[in-house]
């Protein structure tokens, strides 16, 4: 089976992508509130992509954990996906610095969501 975590601290936001990617049931979607949880999550699980709120509660953003995903030999291979609002050049180009996989603009589009995520996992 494969993983997928969902971090943002919009619980609107995490259901709409859940439902989204429900597409079958040979994914585990799991969710995070926040950075912390993201990383005990991740810690915890194999995952195989994050999908990743850059501006969440706490001291620790989605960059801090992107970081800490991709400087880590056993979570560097997790596809990080950043999804965010922040849609600047600058944001953009500070989610890619941190180690980030692709970036998607909230509001984002679920079809194009699904079609990236059949794309890294097919079959899910």
């Amino acid at each position: 089976m494969k993983k997928i975590l969902i971090v943002d601290d919009r619980p609107e936001i995490r259901e709409l992508v859940s439902v989204t990617l429900e597409i079958d049931d040979r994914c585990i979607l799991l969710q995070a509130a926040n950075g912390y949880e993201a990383l005990s999550v991740i810690q915890s699980e194999m995952l195989d992509i994050v999908l990743l709120d850059i501006m969440m509660p706490g001291d620790i953003s989605g960059l801090d954990v992107c970081c800490q995903i991709k400087a880590n030999q056993r979570t560097h291979h997790i596809y990080v996906i950043i999804l965010s609002a922040q849609g600047q050049e600058c944001d953009i180009q500070a989610g890619f610095a941190a180690g980030a996989d692709d970036y998607f603009l909230k509001p984002f589009s679920p079809l194009e969501l699904i079609r990236k995520v059949e794309k890294i996992l097919p079959g899910c």
